[in-house]
């Protein structure tokens, strides 16, 4: 089994800035749909959240960047956060293959400063780990 990890921290007022000056053009490029929809979902905090999903798929590139293919070029709505229905994050990859991939596990925190992501992944072979 082969356990890689990513981490990231932002500083949530780097990301308000962006949002606020670019606007859409910002949230387009890095955020899908429902991960827009659920940070403004968030209303006064929703920056926090916004820099908690920046961060996390900061983390995740972070994480699998290795097993990447050289020709694919990743994009930010490639990798998408969603929250389960007890809260818990999760990751989706779209349009990626990485090798070996068995599992994907993430952390996220934010608080009136700071967002933080940590994924762990593990890979093994397809007849066990």
């Amino acid at each position: 089994m082969n356990i890689q990890c990513g981490t990231d921290i932002i500083e949530i007022d780097r990301i308000r800035e962006a949002i606020e000056t670019m606007g859409n053009r910002f949230l387009d490029r890095v955020y899908t749909p429902k991960e827009i929809a659920y940070c403004e979902s968030k209303k006064t905090q929703k920056y926090q959240h916004y820099a908690a999903r920046f961060a996390a798929k900061e983390a995740v590139f972070k994480a699998i960047s290795e097993d990447l293919n050289d020709k694919y070029a990743i994009s930010w709505k490639d990798i998408e956060i969603e929250n389960d229905t007890q809260g818990k994050p999760h990751v989706i990859l779209h349009g990626m293959d990485v090798t070996g991939l068995k599992s994907m596990d993430i952390s996220i925190s934010h608080c009136k400063a700071y967002a933080i992501a940590y994924v762990v992944v593990c890979k093994g072979e397809k007849d066990g780990i």
